[in-house]
Order: structure tokens, then sequence, then C-alpha cells
């Protein structure tokens, strides 16, 4: 029973059903799963394949199927060979097809014609690689958000995540001695997310990090005095900009945070569309 993968299977990308089975995992961390993504997987032939070996692994599958065919012989293979199956997006079409008295085109996301959406998280992606720790302060007026805080506190990470949600990221690294440039200074505060984190984690988090990096831990890097001046420099600066919005990311998954933060985007632009 312990260490059985769960497969996620789909017949376009499987992005949809893997951030279900990792927002899943979220709720039981003292568990190592591994989670292995099958894509477009759209015929018979290759669907039972990968059935075969998930109930050689004694493995959960998660899938993601529009096809109705695919959907049935999924779920009559699974009755039959006694396999957990999860079907992640089915009973929901069928839900939303009966609300909106519409038949579902049965394509999978990935065969449709490329939308509007799709290029806007390309952008992002593309805006928070290149404003990324600091770059390119220049960007900082065009992003929607701007991420700042010290050294490991998942500024980059959690920029590529937003991304992927289509918002325009900046981070910004916070560092002692160090004048941050200018110009997060000068945009609109509401656009300002400050991560601070508990010192003992922070603490943890450099000393592995410079072990993972073969370098030794006797650096002010991962020293607990500098680590508290450093926290005591941020938090002067967030204190001296109440309107920013401040999360505390200590014991976080980049996921978790993440929903935070979405959540404050949108009661920005519901609060913005209400003036």
């Amino acid at each position: 029973m312990v260490n059985r993968p769960i497969y996620v299977i789909s017949d376009s990308t499987g992005e949809t059903a893997e951030r279900v089975v990792r927002a899943a995992l979220l709720q039981f961390p003292q568990h190592k799963v591994r989670v292995r993504v099958f894509t477009r997987v759209r015929d018979q032939e290759r669907a039972q394949k990968v059935l075969e070996k998930a109930k050689e692994d004694q493995a959960m599958v998660v899938f993601t199927l529009v096809s109705p065919e695919m959907r049935d012989f999924f779920h009559a293979w699974s009755v039959e060979n006694d396999l957990g199956a999860v079907d992640v997006i089915g009973a929901l079409m069928g839900k939303v097809s009966n609300f909106l008295q519409a038949n579902p085109t049965y394509v999978p996301s990935s065969a449709l014609p490329l939308s509007d959406d799709y290029f806007k998280r390309v952008e992002a992606i593309e805006f928070a690689v290149k404003s990324d720790d600091g770059r390119e302060p220049r960007n900082l007026s065009r992003a929607d958000l701007i991420l700042t805080g010290v050294s490991r506190t998942s500024k980059t990470p959690l920029s590529t995540y937003l991304a992927g949600r289509g918002l325009k990221v900046a981070n910004v690294p916070l560092v002692l001695g160090v004048d941050p440039p200018p110009e997060l200074f000068e945009i609109p505060p509401e656009r300002v997310v400050g991560l601070t984190i508990d010192l003992n984690q922070l603490l943890e988090i450099r000393r592995a990090r410079l072990q993972q990096l073969g370098m030794p831990s006797e650096t002010n890097y991962a020293m607990r005095d500098h680590i508290r001046e450093e926290l005591d420099y941020t938090n002067s600066i967030f204190a001296q900009h109440p309107d920013w919005f401040i999360v505390d990311v200590s014991g976080r998954a980049i996921e978790e945070t993440a929903a935070i933060v979405l959540e404050y985007v949108k009661d920005r632009e519901e609060r913005r569309l209400s003036e």
C-alpha cells in the first residue's frame, strides 16, 4: 500500500487532472506519491496498455477524457480489473451540458484552436522569465504583480506559477544593504505583494540550499543573526508601505501561496470594477 503511484491519463496535456491530483496530495504531506502523466491517450489500444501498466503497478488512475466512448471504456475496464479510477471531467461535463441545454464538442482541448488565453499565458511566462530576480526594473510598470522579499521566499517559482494563470509577474529581491530599485516604489501599491517567512524556517531552507550546492554553511547567507537582520530590514520596508499585500509563506506550498495571491487579485479587480 506504500508508495503506490497515481496515473494521470488525458487525451490532451493532462494539466487539469495533474493539478487536481497534486492539490489533493497537499492534504497528505506525510506521503510521497509518484504522479505519472500520460498525455494524448485517444484510442483504446493505447489506453489499454496504460491501464494494464497501472494495474501492474497497483496504481490509482485519474483521467480526463472528453470522448464518451473512451470514458465508457475506462470505466468498464477499471471495474472488470478492480482498478481504482476517477473520472475528473465526465460528470462535470454532463452537469454543464444539462445546465446550458447544449451538447459538448467532444474535442480534446489540445486539438481546439489556440485561444487568446493560451497566448496570454505564454506572454506572461516570457515576461516572468525576463523579469526574474530584479532584472529589467523597467518592466515593473508593466507587471500585473510584483513579488518582493528576501532570498528563498519562493519568489521565482511563485512568479512562474502565477504566470501560468496569465498574470504578468515580476519579482524583486530585498537585500540587506542594497537599495531596491526606485521603480518598486513608483508603481501603484496594490500591485505589490510582499513575501515574509519565519526565521527558523528560512534558516533551514538556506542551510539545505548551501548543502545542495556543496558550499559551507558558515556564511552570512545561513547565519541566524544575519537572517534576522535581513528580515528586520524587509519588515521595515513593508511597514513603510502599508498598502502592499503581505503574505507569510511559512509552511506553505507554492500552490497555497498562489491561491492566497489569486484571491487577493480577484478581490482587487472586483473593487476596481465597483468604483
